[in-house]
């Protein structure tokens, strides 16, 4: 899940706001004119989640029933939606912000950004208690900046290691590692078994950040210390990342792992080109749509042993404060949290509920039993710290090159970005 914030952006962005079949075509300023009791016009940005296994456009076609559903509901308020690619959403967002072109809603990795610069409406200004109560209060609270909720949690997910058991019988490999010797050892035994990716291993710029993570946590390192300080440079860390150095250079990963975005390495996966890759529960589909249903969850690997936590990841939804339209806001976050559309991004694409009602429904799930039951002990990324989104973005530019040069040269430049007043 998360984007990328790089790059130029081109002029005219507000035009794409408007998906064909998916509400009105009139974007005005002001989203319509109230005044004259003429429609209300909502901007909806969203992230793609197209690596489900449907069509392509998938993002699309979803967002498109949640509008139809909604507009048919609120036939005086209108919804333009605009999918864009993980990769992209973060920098053509900025510039529409840039260029006064805000939208109403957007959903995406970060919301800290925004909070800063007094854009965002408060949730309580948008939600109805009967869905702030639904919430999972421990994703709700990372929401929060300064007590004050910002951020509303969309989907969330968790970490495991998957591995390839017909590659490990065929390795001669009996269970899954718990340990980073444990893992080299597979890797070397998978190479000499033939696999050309012993351990997927995705440091691109789409999901950088987590890969890097679980690798910290493995060595009881973090972007904080315990203390709540940057320690984006810890020595732990930087021992995490000379030991997949290492891997690197033994030729026991992905090729080149600093341009490998994880959804071409889980593609591998799904493809048996690779043994073991940390991955999420919406990796299933992907893997299966692939064609690989013979596959093992386990915790992830750690330094001395497997973790007792793992990468909790949310994604957000938020309410830009400029246009002025809290009470339709308002009806399309209820609409959205009441009925099936958030158990249908659950459905579609195997990320978890935040809310009470929708993990109660997947509680009978068994393949996703090993993300649901790892969530309450989960470790989240520094959300609620406005630096995160600069850190987040220096991470997803950088960190690849980290196993092809210094670790801890890489290491301490992001600190400077963290800690930079």
């Amino acid at each position: 899940m998360n984007k990328r914030l790089v790059g130029a952006l081109t002029l005219g962005l507000s035009a794409a706001l408007v998906m064909t079949g998916c509400g009105s075509t009139q974007s005005g300023s002001d989203g319509g004119d109230k005044a004259a009791g003429g429609d209300v016009t909502l901007k909806l940005v969203a992230a793609d989640y197209g690596d489900g296994p449907t069509a392509d456009n998938s993002g699309e076609k979803f967002w498109k029933g949640v509008v139809d559903g909604f507009q048919k509901a609120n036939p005086g308020i209108k919804v333009d939606v605009q999918v864009i690619n993980w990769n992209d959403i973060d920098k053509q967002v900025a510039t529409m912000v840039q260029n006064g072109q805000v939208p109403d809603i957007l959903q995406t990795g970060d919301y800290s950004g925004f909070v800063k610069d007094g854009l965002l409406y408060k949730t309580d200004e948008v939600l109805s208690p009967a869905t702030s109560a639904d919430l999972l209060p421990k994703f709700a609270d990372f929401g929060k900046v300064d007590g004050t909720g910002y951020g509303i949690p969309f989907v969330s997910s968790a970490r495991a290691l998957f591995y390839n058991k017909d590659l490990f019988t065929k390795a001669g490999i009996a269970e899954a590692p718990k340990t980073w010797e444990e893992l080299k050892a597979a890797a070397e035994k998978l190479k000499k078994a033939g696999v050309s990716q012993p351990f997927g291993l995705p440091l691109g710029n789409e999901e950088a950040q987590a890969e890097s993570f679980l690798w910290f946590m493995g060595n009881g390192g973090g972007y904080k210390d315990s203390s709540g300080a940057w320690a984006v440079d810890s020595a732990a860390n930087v021992e995490a990342l000379q030991y997949v150095k290492g891997l690197v250079d033994a030729g026991l990963t992905s090729p080149n792992p600093g341009t490998k975005n994880r959804k071409d390495v889980w593609a591998d996966f799904a493809a048996g080109k690779v043994g073991m890759v940390n991955g999420g529960p919406m990796s299933i589909p992907i893997f299966e749509k692939g064609g690989l249903t013979n596959f093992g969850v386990a915790p992830i690997a750690g330094k001395t042993a497997a973790l007792d936590t793992t990468l909790g990841v949310e994604d957000w939804i938020m309410a830009f404060n400029k246009n002025g339209h809290q009470e339709q806001i308002k009806k399309f976050f209820d609409y959205f949290y009441s009925g099936d559309a958030a158990q249908k991004i659950s459905d579609t694409y195997k990320l978890l509920p935040v809310t009470k009602s929708g993990i109660e429904k997947l509680s009978s799930d068994e393949r996703l039993k090993p993300f649901l039951d790892a969530l309450p002990n989960a470790t989240f990324y520094p959300f609620q710290d406005p630096k995160w989104s600069e850190v987040n973005t220096q991470v997803k530019q950088t960190i690849g090159g980290a196993v092809s040069g210094d670790p801890k040269a890489v290491l301490g430049a992001i600190q400077k970005v963290a800690t930079a007043g």
